[in-house]
């Protein structure tokens, strides 16, 4: 397989969040046909069409570079209100225009959520599902991650739960199975 690179969109904007230590965890059990980066989405204006001209928001057009680049995307999202968080949203929403030029569009992808509760973020996981849908986005669908429990899963930055540091390895290689299926 070649190695392929994957853009991957943390969530949360927390900087010690645990979306974010779930996704370096992800990127530390990738196989090595994955080069994973974080494309930061903090940073990124609110979508607003009035913005979409010859030269849209700067920041829009390196973060739809960064996505172009890009053979799959590793969506990490928690749950806010039974749904992604609006800064995901707005990133989606940034890459999904202008209409017809999407970033995303054909880009193999994987949805990993969590939550301190028990259903470890199975809204937001659909919530972005349903938008890959329409971005023409192919979405793996096994193994799922819903990560529950978070909070007791770590240790400073370091994962401690060895349960669900094997399942990440095995999440990642799948991964890179269906990347390498579906990438241009």
């Amino acid at each position: 397989m070649a190695t392929r690179k994957i853009a991957v969109l943390v969530g949360s904007l927390r900087k010690d969040s645990f979306t974010r230590k779930l996704a370096k965890s992800l990127m530390l059990a990738a196989p090595p046909t994955l080069e994973l980066d974080i494309v930061e989405i903090g940073g990124l204006p609110m979508y607003n069409e009035d913005d979409e001209t010859d030269t849209p928001p700067p920041g829009w057009t390196e973060f739809r570079d960064r996505i172009r680049e890009a053979d799959g995307i590793l969506f990490c999202t928690p749950e806010y209100n039974r749904s992604l968080p609006g800064a995901l949203k707005n990133a989606i929403d940034v890459g999904s225009r202008p209409y017809g030029k999407a970033a995303w569009t054909g880009k193999p992808c994987a949805v990993v959520s969590q939550s301190p509760g028990a259903l470890g973020g199975f809204g937001a996981n659909h919530a972005v599902r349903q938008t890959l849908v329409f971005l023409n986005m192919p979405c793996m669908q096994m193994p799922e991650a819903y990560i529950g429990g978070i909070t007791g899963k770590f240790d400073g930055d370091q994962l401690t739960d060895d349960g669900l540091r094997s399942f990440l390895q095995q999440f990642m290689e799948c991964f890179a199975t269906w990347v390498e299926r579906h990438a241009d």
